[in-house]
């Protein structure tokens, strides 16, 4: 270990994004990057450049790889916080009027084609704006030996801050990657943003900080 790392009781305390990713083992969770989400936002191309820019970084560097999907409930399953929430999305009082965005197989619940997850990256399924809040996800990063939680997709505002919180909960270092997470509403995103800093759980970067950073950890680097 190096010994400019913080250390405490035989542990290391990455305190700069460097650290965060050589000092523990980092993973990359692309949040929600579906087609029917990416087709509301108001300039979807060059953000889906970014992350595919990131994802491929990521897999040089051979760090695991995970796709969340947000997944719709038929009407017929939904209970009082799902149709509260499906009511809000679609702006309607009127419960016979909610259509579900991203049924099972739905063309809207599908990862973007330009992200084409591979056969050794994983997918999940999720009703909650946490991507840890009733899926597996926090077992299998466990089970890597993973401790740093590389953060892209969208939106912000929605599902990423609270993902960001729940992760810092459970003993993850969080990095949000600024440039590569998308918003439906930007005023609510930066306050996501501005809340995360202040709370001080989490480091932030950019792209190209990024991806120079994690080309580093590649085989090659």
């Amino acid at each position: 270990m190096d010994a400019s790392f913080t250390m405490h009781r035989g542990l290391p305390v990455p305190r700069t994004l460097p650290e965060s990713l050589r000092a523990v083992r980092p993973a990359l969770l692309v949040y929600d990057a579906q087609v029917g989400i990416f087709s509301q936002l108001p300039e979807p191309a060059p953000l889906t450049a970014r992350l595919l820019r990131i994802v491929t970084a990521a897999r040089t560097a051979g760090l695991p790889v995970f796709f969340s999907r947000h997944l719709s409930l038929p009407v017929e399953l939904m209970g009082t916080a799902q149709m509260r929430m499906a009511l809000a999305w679609q702006r309607t009082d009127d419960p016979r009027q909610v259509r579900p965005w991203f049924l099972r197989d739905s063309p809207g619940l599908g990862v973007l084609p330009e992200l084409a997850p591979l056969a050794s990256e994983a997918v999940f399924d999720k009703l909650s704006m946490s991507a840890f809040e009733g899926t597996w996800l926090d077992i299998a990063l466990r089970d890597l030996g993973v401790r740093t939680i590389i953060l892209i997709g969208a939106a912000m505002e929605i599902g990423i801050e609270p993902t960001v919180r729940h992760a810092a909960d459970l003993g993850y270092l969080p990095i949000v990657v600024r440039d590569a997470c998308g918003a439906g509403h930007p005023e609510a995103a930066q306050r996501s943003l501005d809340s995360l800093a202040f709370a001080g759980d989490t480091l932030f970067t950019d792209t190209d900080e990024l991806c120079e950073l994690v080309d580093s950890l590649s085989p090659a680097g």
